[in-house]
Formats: structure tokens, C-alpha cells, sequence
């Protein structure tokens, strides 16, 4: 197997695959197609789209278009693509306005793929939602969702519409996981 400096370890997280019988990708299958194009070392976690991987590149934008191209022409489709680095994601999770107290099967991530123009983070902080709090960063929203995502008015939809930004949303449990699969 072929060694590559543990700060070449990236994560990304594919947005709205395997959701309501949609997009479906088999995470085997995702894995072995990347490989194949030069991914190293790739792992994924549960069907939804968080791929671990080593790779020399270095700019996020050129892997993000990278896998989504390979994905489109592999399976047909577009998928939005994000990546990040673990130490995004421990900053990220260090950061959470809400951790303090809450459970963590409330708290999500809506991980943004462009920083949102300031004058529509000053609209959408003027919003309120039963239940549901939030806190708005340039990579993150933080949600702490008290009755469950499921159930929560502001999800990925509203906030990509809101902000004209694409994100994709994780739970608290996704992100710790995702933090240990790239730390090892």
C-alpha cells in the first residue's frame, strides 16, 4: 500500500445521494470507482455519502470537481461535493455554540461550500423557529434542533435557499465518527 503524509487525508461529504430512493450509489461501488481514478486509501461511512480518502492534491476545489466528476460520469448524475480536512472538522466541532448542555442527538452541522454574502447572513439571522436554534459562521450553521432534525423548519434546503450557498448537513454522531476515521 502506498504511504502519503497524513496531512493529504480528506474528507468529503457527497450532498442528497441515497435519500428517498434517489441518487442511489452503492458505497462499495463508490469506493472501487474512485480508487480506480486515483483516490488512495478510500473508506466510506454509512450510505450517505462521507467518503475518507488520501490524495496529493492539496486544493479542495479541484477534488470536489474531481469526485463530481467522476461520479457524474460514472453513475449519471450530479452530486454536490464538498471537502474538508479534519482539522476543519475539529474546529468546527470545538466551535458549536450549543454543545453545552445539549444532547447530541440535537445538534447538526450544515456545512456550507462558499463563505454567504454578509447582508443575507444579517436577513437570516433575523429569522426564528420554534425549537430551533441556530448560529451562522462562513463554513458552518449550526443547528440545535430540540424536537430532531426530522422535524425542524430550518433544514439544508432552507438555508442553501436563504443564504445562495450550497451546504450539506451531518448530525453530531457523523461528524465525530468522520473525525476518527480521518485521524486513523
Amino acid at each position: 500500500m502506498e504511504s502519503i503524509n497524513m496531512g493529504n487525508t480528506h474528507i468529503a461529504l457527497l450532498r442528497g445521494i441515497n435519500v428517498s430512493g434517489q441518487k442511489k450509489i452503492k458505497m462499495a461501488d463508490l469506493r472501487q470507482v474512485l480508487q480506480e481514478n486515483g483516490l488512495k486509501n478510500v473508506k466510506t461511512y454509512i450510505q450517505s455519502g462521507n467518503i475518507i480518502f488520501d490524495d496529493e492534491q492539496t486544493d479542495r476545489r479541484k477534488l470536489q470537481e474531481k469526485i463530481a466528476i467522476i461520479i457524474r460520469q460514472q453513475f449519471g448524475f450530479d452530486v454536490p461535493t464538498l471537502v474538508v480536512q479534519k482539522d476543519d472538522i475539529e474546529q468546527i466541532l470545538k466551535a458549536n455554540p450549543f454543545q453545552e448542555g445539549a444532547e447530541e442527538n440535537k445538534l447538526y452541522y450544515v456545512l456550507l461550500k462558499s463563505i454567504p454574502k454578509e447582508a443575507l447572513v444579517e436577513q437570516f439571522n433575523q429569522l426564528q423557529f420554534e425549537h430551533e436554534g441556530f448560529k451562522i459562521t462562513d463554513t458552518c450553521v449550526y443547528l440545535f434542533c430540540k424536537s430532531g432534525y426530522g422535524k425542524a423548519k430550518l433544514n439544508n434546503n432552507l438555508i442553501e435557499k436563504k443564504l445562495q450557498v450550497e451546504a450539506t448537513t451531518r448530525n453530531h454522531k457523523t461528524m465525530l465518527k468522520l473525525l476518527e476515521m480521518a485521524s486513523n
